[in-house]
């Protein structure tokens, strides 16, 4: 028999979900497994695209973390004030805990107040609170300017700007505003989903473009104006918009950064294929990570990351502290839908860690592919809790 372990998972997304439900369906029950979580409830974020345009609703794309304890896993709600990875300790709420094994998957911090003006300029579409107020603004626009700002990068889930923009136009058409309205799309990037490779990028550009919205590539915002409506850009242009929806900077939490556990990107790096820290039986999974490609970028932040790099930690953890089984490695295989409204959505998947560069495949949009993100959403919410 094992010596009786604690594995302690902080964060309740994705990556944590994932991990401490394989862990308790394959370790035995001695064996303690406990999330650590801010949040009351877990939110299925893909849905935010569905909720800014009032086809979703809060309690829909909603469940209570609690839930989970029906199955054994203990639940720890708080703020983790500090983490000490090299004793495997973590502070929460006053109180010390310490665990056998760590598992890191506390998503990345968003960080709108970085860039002056922003947060009192627009709705933060990655948010519950903000993707709801988009939603309930929309209503009041009929005519004028809508810009979508990519803010900064890397960001999580880098199809989700091109799905709102395209979402919103159909919203506009389905409003019959749409010929008072103009849309824009405004990012630091070269290209779309620049990682998945040119042909991949040149579609998903010709998809936005398709639809009468116009694409800004390489434009770094430095600053936002509130009350005159303008975006300043470190290019020297400017941008004016009536109804701002943007996609806030992205950064390592705090507690993160603050426990030495960040790398030169500013993320923890990691074992690509085992998800390990440098720190012994401390692994870190999902957006929080940074792990480099062959191609010289790094690794696109995405929930379906995030939980094959959870699989792959718990069946190695199960491994180590049981014995059975086998190590399994993380392959790098990854998709995504991209919504583009009238209720159909394109599909891309491939391998993202194959060299030289990722081997990408996109299937064109069709009603079928919509209908298999709106299977997947339910899916995932019924099969996790």
């Amino acid at each position: 028999m094992a010596q009786t372990k604690t594995i302690l998972i902080l964060g309740g997304g994705v990556g944590g979900v994932v991990t401490a439900s394989h862990l308790r369906k394959k370790l035995p029950r001695e064996h303690r497994i406990v999330i650590i979580e801010r949040e009351a409830d877990y939110v299925f974020a893909p849905s935010f695209l569905w909720l800014m345009t009032g086809q979703r609703s809060r309690e829909k794309i909603s469940r209570p973390l609690a839930a989970l304890q029906k199955k054994g896993i203990e639940l720890i709600q708080g703020d983790i004030e500090s983490i000490d990875p090299a004793k495997c300790t973590v502070q929460v709420n006053g109180d010390e805990l310490a665990g056998d094994y760590l598992v890191i998957a506390l998503g990345a911090e968003l960080a709108p107040e970085t860039i002056p003006g922003l947060a009192a300029a627009g709705h933060n579409l990655y948010t519950l609170e903000g993707a709801e107020s988009l939603r309930d603004a929309r209503l009041h626009l009929t005519e004028g300017r809508i810009v979508v700002l990519v803010s900064g990068i890397p960001f999580k889930c880098p199809a989700a700007p091109y799905e709102a923009a395209m979402l919103l136009e159909y919203d506009c058409r389905k409003r019959k505003i749409r010929d008072q309205i103009s849309i824009d799309l405004y990012s630091p990037e070269p290209g779309p989903m620049g990682v998945a490779g040119p042909e991949v990028s040149g579609h998903v550009r010709q998809m936005v473009e398709a639809k009468g919205i116009g694409y800004h590539p390489e434009h770094t915002v430095t600053q936002v104006d509130p009350d005159a409506h303008r975006i300043n850009f470190a290019n020297n242009t400017t941008a004016d918009f009536d109804f701002l929806v943007y996609i806030p900077p992205h950064r390592a939490p705090q507690v993160v950064r603050e426990a030495g556990l960040t790398g030169e990107s500013g993320w923890v790096p990691v074992d690509k294929q085992t998800l390990e820290t440098s720190f012994p039986n401390v692994y870190a999974i999902g957006d929080v990570t940074g792990i480099m490609l062959a191609m010289g970028k790094p690794l696109p932040k995405a929930g379906v990351f995030a939980h094959g790099e959870a699989e792959v930690v718990a069946n190695n953890l199960v491994h180590s502290i049981t014995g059975k089984g086998k190590p399994a490695i993380f392959d790098g295989n990854g998709e995504c839908f991209i919504e583009i409204g009238d209720g159909k959505a394109g599909f891309g998947n491939g391998n993202f860690f194959a060299e030289p560069t990722p081997q990408i495949k996109l299937h064109m949009p069709s009603r079928v592919l919509h209908l298999g993100k709106v299977v997947f959403e339910k899916y995932w919410l019924f099969k996790w809790f």
